[in-house]
């Protein structure tokens, strides 16, 4: 190292120092605030995004959206998740694999949201309740899909469609007045001819033989 690198780290450390003393200078001077939990756990604000425990997402009728594809159980780093699947028949006669239990160590959990994250149907989040003190590591162990599941009503047929209104008949268009046709010449018949009778021959008078004439 020559001396012109060596005066130049020793300015970039120098700087540094400095600023890091502004900080600690700012914090030697500020208002010191203790909380008093849990006296004031009734007043404690928790950011909305605080990652404290996974659970699953419940509507109103008690229905989830998780499809047991197992997503979040492949993209967890450390095996905090486990799904454990069932296969039902479908009433077409196909079979479908469904969720059966949804198992999640909170002691092994680093709380990176990659399941959440990568979820498909958004099945998952993370709650802000930070309480989670237990006695025993056993009850860290927790079976998010707590409901009994519902079976979701089959669809209702689809509506017959309403026929369509007949089409308004045609105005029918005013005849027009039919022009007279020339008569025609009417041709009177022929009087028929009468028939000519057939003509009957009259016999010839036959000449009798000439040996006839002998004998006799």
């Amino acid at each position: 190292m020559n001396i012109k690198e060596y005066f130049s780290s020793l300015i970039e450390g120098t700087h540094s120092l400095i600023k890091g003393m502004e900080v600690t200078g700012k914090e030697l001077f500020t208002k010191k605030v203790t909380e008093q939990y849990p006296e004031n756990r009734a007043e404690l604000k928790i950011p909305e995004r605080f990652r404290a425990t996974l659970q699953f997402i419940y509507d109103d009728e008690g229905y989830h959206k998780c499809i047991a594809c197992k997503t979040c159980e492949r993209n967890c780093p450390n095996g905090t998740i486990e799904i454990i699947t069932r296969m039902v028949d479908l009433p077409n006669g196909k079979k479908k694999m469904k969720l059966d239990k949804y198992m999640y160590d909170l002691g092994s959990c680093t709380f990176c949201g990659l399941c959440v994250s990568t979820c498909p149907t958004n099945a998952i989040e993370f709650s802000n309740d930070f309480e989670q003190a237990v006695f025993r590591r056993e009850a860290l162990l927790k079976q998010l899909n707590y409901l009994p599941d519902k079976e979701k009503p089959a669809p209702a047929p689809k509506p017959t469609p309403a026929p369509k209104p007949a089409a308004a008949p045609e105005k029918a268009e005013p005849a027009k007045a039919e022009e007279p046709k020339a008569e025609e010449p009417k041709v009177e018949p022929k009087p028929e001819e009468p028939k000519a009778e057939p003509k009957v021959e009259e016999p010839k008078d036959v000449q009798p033989n000439v040996e006839q004439k002998e004998t006799e």
